[in-house]
């Protein structure tokens, strides 16, 4: 069977909206009642439940930023009590401080369902080896995909990032048919197979889901290329539910948004007016079946568009096109969310180097590099070297700890990194096809 479940996967838009609006009139009330910060917001816009009758009346909603969910920190907008909350997962934010998301046991069960439908669209069914390379943790990828796999019936590989030789040999040992990680990362294995002298004919990959970082087609057609698989592209935010929120099918057509759940909207992310299907704008999302942290219109930054019709794989969900960048300063390395804004952070805290800094991200081989240029003061250019080098030595430690991923450090002479008038150039990103 090529669906998980068609009732839903398949069902009519005239029945998908009458489900819609449905769970969407209830997510309002029960925000309304249970989450003060929205029942303020609402009543500044002069806006109670009842007005809310169709999936019209949605655009009357007020939006919610990420910024949101780090003011009310850590539990403000959960809607219902801790008592009933079951898992609690996290993200970095731009200052050190995470978004929180909470789950209470009926979230656990949709964040399954979902990401059974993901694996489904990507091949897998109860006979398949899932190996789960994403991190395990308070990133939602790893345990996101875990409880999809175990939905399903498939055997589960929970090996988590990292430790690729050991990866490599487990998925010939083991029979892995479904890889999942990020895409940088199945570029990397593919690189240390041919190293071990591993060739895709031994192992019995079939395909990958891969997400938690942009990537271009030609990526996909070299990891398809060199592993021997079929590469899908998945979309999440742990914001929403984690991974599962939309997923590409075996054609490769846009990514099947879940919208049972989760209803999209595609805005101008400047007039924050709706724009109409097949436009590209900023994808918004409102969860209409969680019950822990359910969210009304959050901001993603994602920009998208959105197409409603029937896909060739017989799905009648709408699609979502590969997010084709941000509207935000947001870098995506490794997998791991990062912010100018951080590196800024941890230097105003160390306060040895002047406030000139500049972000230069490459890609060695298929791993994304950071390297970080930091002015020296005047009186600093004077120093001995091993005085330079043991400022780089904390200055890299500090971005270590505050990002969760490495970067090299380099101080340069006073005046070096270019000044601007307007708006600093923080970032060169030397990606290609990214």
């Amino acid at each position: 069977m090529e669906y998980w479940n068609p009732a839903y996967e398949c069902m009519s838009r005239e029945e998908m909206t009458r489900v819609q609006t449905e769970r969407l009139i209830d997510t309002v009330k029960r925000v309304f009642h249970n989450v003060p910060h929205y029942r303020r917001k609402m009543q500044e816009k002069g806006i109670e439940p009842g007005d809310i009758k169709s999936l019209e009346d949605l655009k009357k909603l007020p939006f919610t930023y990420k910024q949101d969910l780090r003011d009310t920190y850590p539990y403000g907008l959960f809607a219902k009590p801790l008592s009933e909350i079951v898992r609690i997962h996290a993200s970095s934010g731009t200052t050190g401080k995470q978004t929180v998301v909470g789950y209470t046991r009926k979230d656990i069960d949709t964040w399954a369902e979902v990401m059974a439908r993901t694996l489904y669209c990507a091949g897998a069914n109860m006979n398949s080896f899932i190996q789960v390379a994403y991190g395990y943790g308070l990133f939602t990828g790893g345990l996101g995909v875990h409880y999809g796999a175990e939905r399903i019936g498939a055997s589960v590989i929970p090996i988590s990032g990292g430790n690729t030789k050991r990866q490599i040999q487990i998925m010939k040992d083991f029979g892995t048919t479904i890889l999942a990680c990020t895409p940088s990362y199945a570029l990397f294995i593919a690189e240390v197979m041919e190293e071990m002298g591993i060739k895709k004919e031994e192992l019995q990959l079939e395909a990958g889901v891969f997400g938690a970082e942009p990537w271009s087609d030609s990526m996909r057609k070299e990891i398809e290329e060199r592993l021997g698989i079929l590469a899908i592209d998945i979309y999440g935010l742990s914001e929403i539910i984690g991974p599962g929120v939309a997923s590409e099918c075996k054609y490769k057509c846009g990514l099947h948004i879940q919208e049972d759940h989760f209803i999209p909207e595609i805005i101008d992310p400047v007039t924050e007016e709706v724009l109409p299907p097949g436009s590209k704008g900023e994808i918004v999302f409102t969860t209409i079946t969680k019950e822990g942290l359910p969210l009304i219109r959050y901001r993603t930054r994602d920009i998208s568009s959105l197409n409603y019709e029937k896909c060739e794989c017989g799905r009648t969900i709408v699609r979502m096109s590969k997010v084709s960048g941000r509207t935000d300063d947001m870098l995506i390395i490794r997998g791991v969310n990062v912010f100018p804004s951080q590196i800024e952070s941890v230097l105003l805290e160390i306060g040895e180097t002047a406030p000139h800094y500049l972000l230069i991200v490459d890609r060695e081989g298929t791993l994304d590099t950071l390297e970080v240029w930091v002015e020296m003061t005047q009186n600093m250019f004077s120093d001995e070297v091993k005085r330079i080098e043991e400022i780089e030595k904390r200055i890299r430690g500090e971005i270590e700890t505050t990002l969760g991923i490495s970067a090299k450090v380099k101080l340069v002479e006073p005046k070096t990194i270019e000044r601007s008038e307007g708006k600093a150039k923080r970032v060169i990103d030397k990606r290609p096809n990214r």
